[in-house]
C-alpha cells in the first residue's frame, strides 16, 4: 500500500493524518504545497479543486482530507488485504 499527502507545514490535521499512516506501517510521498506552488496547482486539479490540506490518496485512489482517511480506515481500507 502506499500513500501520498499533500499538506504544509504547521498543520495539525496533516500531522494526524501522517501519524495514522505511520501507524498503520503505510508509506506515504509528502508533497509541501507550500514549498512548491506546481505542486498546489497539481493538488487543485487531481482533487478537482479541493484547497483544504491535507488531501490524501490511497494507491492512487483520491481519499480525502483528515476525516476522510479516519472513516476510510474505520472501514478496513488501511488494513493489509
Amino acid at each position: 500500500m502506499k500513500a501520498k499527502i499533500y499538506s504544509t507545514a504547521l498543520c495539525p490535521f496533516c500531522e494526524r493524518a501522517k501519524m495514522l499512516l505511520n501507524k498503520r506501517n503505510i508509506t506515504f510521498e509528502e508533497l509541501r504545497v507550500d514549498l512548491d506552488q506546481s505542486l498546489l496547482r497539481e493538488m487543485l486539479k487531481v482533487t478537482n479543486g479541493a484547497k483544504t490540506v491535507p488531501q490524501i490518496f490511497i494507491n492512487d485512489q483520491y481519499i480525502g482530507g483528515f476525516d476522510d482517511l479516519t472513516e476510510f480506515d474505520l472501514e478496513g481500507g488501511l488494513s493489509e488485504k
